[in-house]
């Protein structure tokens, strides 16, 4: 999602800005499965006697971190899962991005139809 180019006139006109945001709302509508946070490789010690992990570096593991009830948390990825995960973190990513953006035109067509009442106004004032 590429971010907009800075704006001439601040007030774009609502119809256009109504029409941007229709359009995410669009793409908001394909939603595939998503989860929050993020992928990481960890090292484990196994434990058994003997194991080169014992006194150097640990195994290797692939871990999603993310936050349950104000706690960080870390969960095994089974190798065979991690293309999906991944997906599943992007998928996220995309989707707030898309929430975030729907948000800022929502109060970008508010303020762009009460500047254009305004000028309604002010012409009718001029008669």
């Amino acid at each position: 999602m590429a971010k907009r180019a800075k704006e001439a006139k601040k007030p774009r006109h609502p119809t256009v800005v109504r029409r941007i945001r229709d359009s995410r709302l669009k793409q908001l509508g394909d939603v595939q499965p998503f989860c929050v946070g993020s992928l990481r490789v960890s090292s484990v010690r196994c434990g058994k006697k003997g194991c080169h992990c014992e006194t150097g570096e640990g195994h290797p593991t692939n871990c999603l971190s993310t936050t349950v009830a104000g706690r960080k948390v870390s969960r095994h990825v089974r190798r065979e899962d991690l293309e999906d995960v991944r997906k599943m973190t992007l998928e996220y990513k995309r989707v707030k991005g898309l929430v975030k953006e729907i948000s800022e035109l929502t109060l970008e067509l508010m303020a762009s139809e009460a500047y254009v009442r305004r000028q309604q106004k002010r012409r009718q004032r001029r008669r």
